[in-house]
């Protein structure tokens, strides 16, 4: 099995898009990019950790490649908003593709010029592309969050929605 790793906002949303998708094993909420170790969820909420909230997703390259999973990153993010995601707003919430290898951070870049190049944003594509470091799972109660708190995640996901909408709205114009 492969690891990769994204941040795009709150890890609430970002679990079940790649969890169901065929080749994937797993999808682990959690905390990375900061400078204390093993975090709490408080802690990352209150922006005091330096951490992000991310996903770790276990998948099979054999069944699912790197850059499938980048079009679905892509797919769950504003990657024009360098200081959170939708109505989640801070410094753990900011979109970052994380790599392990250099694969992973030739494809990811490669990714992020090609969306910059596609003009489907009128703004720049800040997502920032950054090696990954350790990664602390999540306390279990936000382990698939989506199928433990439905309505949470609903309202979560209509935000994300909205926004969309908006957005398509604008480009469109």
């Amino acid at each position: 099995m492969e690891k990769a790793l994204f941040a795009g906002g709150c890890f609430w949303c970002m679990v079940k898009p790649f969890e169901t998708m065929n080749g994937i094993e797993k999808v682990v909420s959690g905390y990375t990019g900061g400078h204390v170790p093993y975090p709490t969820y408080e802690q990352v909420k209150a922006q005091k950790t330096g951490h992000t909230e991310a996903v770790l997703v276990h998948y099979d390259e054999s069944i699912l490649s790197y850059d499938d999973l980048l079009t679905i990153y892509w797919q769950q993010t504003d990657p024009t908003d360098a200081m959170g995601q939708f109505m989640d707003r801070g410094e753990s919430y900011r979109p970052v593709i994380f790599y392990y290898n250099t694969h992973q951070k030739i494809k990811a870049e490669a990714s992020k010029y090609q969306l910059q190049a596609s003009n489907q944003y009128d703004k720049l594509i800040v997502t920032t592309i950054e090696a990954a470091g350790p990664f602390y799972a999540a306390e279990e109660e936000h382990q698939e969050f989506h199928k433990k708190n439905p309505a949470v995640y609903a309202r979560e996901k209509e935000q994300r929605k909205l926004w969309a909408e908006a957005h398509t709205q604008e480009v469109s114009e």
